[in-house]
């Protein structure tokens, strides 16, 4: 009997870089040298696991797997000359255990605000037209062997349960606040009522806290700011959230705009709940992309400072380089962001805050954009308001983002250059959680001292003693899976 019931032959990557996305925008082709950066790291992980004598799936499960890909990635990244940021990992840490957990090991709060599922057989599919194959394009993708190998249906590895073991047992995350994709209340692939079977079941395990739920408001929708108060009131939610650049027409809306966004604002302020977090950036294609700007955000920051704007995705653009800021007109991406935050005179670690759902997993892939994306984001949104987020479940497990953030460094150079901070261990700390605990109304030590007792403790214990985690993603990876992904929001 095999050992490893995923991947027994070690053929997946402990930090996947790939071309997955989170649905809301069309894969891109992986960069050349990340696909290099790739190969390199799994001949250099047969290499190091034969020096140690163990086989390449046992290597890659453990520290010393992920820090050798991380050294591989480094390594290729210089020669091609993307050298604004790196992965701070000692050479000794692909076959030294205790230099390898030095580099991506640690006991920080992770406190993740972003997170997704779907119910598989939820009352959404019943409408779904025969043949048709919803969120993939074909039955059998590579996403979901997971699902496959158990004879489930495909759909399975988007559940709440496959949620449960990515999240919370193969990763080192501690709490995470679930949210919604973009949809109108009869094609919603989660509803808040299963939403709420999953929080009830995390948090009566003991700790009181492991999930947060958003509450999804269309303001431009007819009804949808009534739903606010069953949102408040029943369902106790943590935070609204919202898609400015989606609408049942097709066309979105801005924060600021009198017949949709301030009503909306406005409720949110008379019902107490006063945590708004909004889309901003992946923009749905070219129509109504100017409403995934950030162009509002310091707009209605200015004018409700009792209220937090946490911006989900920071306004990232994928498929757009990120460089140093220049002030002007017309920006998009963090850039926009930034912006707006110096046009209105809001200061740095006010009331708004920066999300990295998405936007750190594709900064992942380029060492100049990491630099500048992070830098300035930390620089002019503030270090205490960049706070974590990593769009699992679509990309899987999302303890590789947790390790190589744990191992990114900003280059020396563009520190001095542009005035972004060194990543330290505390500033660290801070982005992985305790950010977050602010505007969420959370105390760290309460909750994690409660934590150490719950079933799930139990859980992710045993999960170390015989590591099998799958390395895979499960968000469309080609156009085709892609447009079958936006067909199952539209349906």
């Amino acid at each position: 009997m095999r050992k490893y019931h995923h991947d027994p032959d070690g053929m997946r990557l402990p930090i996947k870089i790939d071309n997955a996305s989170n649905g809301e925008f069309e894969p891109i082709a992986l960069p050349k040298h990340c696909a290099e950066g790739n190969r390199t790291a799994m001949i250099d992980a047969d290499a190091a696991a034969r020096r140690l004598g163990q086989d390449r799936r046992s290597f890659l499960v453990g520290a010393c797997g992920a820090a050798s890909t991380l050294l591989s990635l480094n390594a290729v990244n210089a020669a091609v000359g993307k050298t604004g940021s790196y992965f701070e990992v000692p050479k000794e840490a692909r076959f030294e255990t205790a230099a390898a957990e030095s580099a991506v090991a640690g006991d920080e709060y992770i406190f993740d605000v972003h997170g997704h599922f779907i119910n598989p057989h939820g009352a959404w599919r019943d409408d779904v037209p025969d043949g048709r194959q919803p969120f993939f394009g074909m039955p059998k993708v590579q996403a979901c062997k997971t699902a496959e190998m158990e004879g489930l249906d495909y759909l399975e590895c988007l559940s709440g349960d496959q949620f449960v073991k990515d999240v919370f047992v193969d990763s080192d995350t501690d709490m995470m606040v679930l949210t919604f994709v973009p949809s109108g209340p009869d094609s919603e692939p989660l509803k808040i009522e299963e939403a709420e079977v999953t929080k009830q079941l995390l948090n009566g395990e003991g700790s009181g806290q492991r999930l947060l739920v958003h509450g999804r408001v269309n303001p431009n929708q007819d009804g949808d700011l009534d739903r606010m108060d069953e949102l408040a009131e029943k369902w106790e939610v943590s935070a609204w959230k919202i898609y400015t650049q989606w609408g049942p027409d097709g066309k979105g809306f801005w924060l600021n705009d009198q017949d949709s966004g301030i009503p909306f604002l406005e409720k949110a302020r008379s019902l107490g709940i006063k945590n708004i977090a909004v889309h901003k950036g992946i923009p749905f294609g070219p129509q109504s992309y100017e409403h995934s700007r950030s162009d509002d955000i310091g707009i209605v920051a200015k004018m409700y400072p009792d209220l937090n704007f946490l911006v989900y995705h920071s306004g990232f653009v994928p498929g757009k380089a990120e460089t140093a800021f220049a002030p002007g007109e017309g920006k998009d991406g963090i850039d926009a962001l930034v912006q707006s935050l110096l046009d209105n005179d809001v200061a740095s670690n006010a009331n708004v805050y920066a999300d990295l759902g998405s936007t750190w997993r594709m900064l992942m892939q380029d060492p100049d954009s990491a630099a500048h994306g992070m830098g300035k984001l930390l620089r002019y949104v503030g270090e205490d308001n960049v706070i974590w987020g990593t769009d699992s479940i679509w990309y899987g497990s999302p303890q590789d983002q947790i390790q190589a953030f744990r191992a990114f460094q900003i280059s020396e150079a563009l520190r001095e250059k542009h005035g972004y901070p060194e990543i330290t261990p505390t500033l660290r700390a801070k982005v992985f959680g305790l950010n977050a605990t602010k505007p969420y109304g959370i105390d760290a030590a309460a909750v994690s001292k409660a934590q150490v007792a719950d079933r799930l403790s139990s859980r992710k214990l045993a999960a170390k003693d015989g590591p099998d985690p799958h390395f895979l993603t499960f968000g469309p990876k080609n156009r085709r899976e892609f447009l079958a992904f936006r067909r199952a929001d539209a349906d």
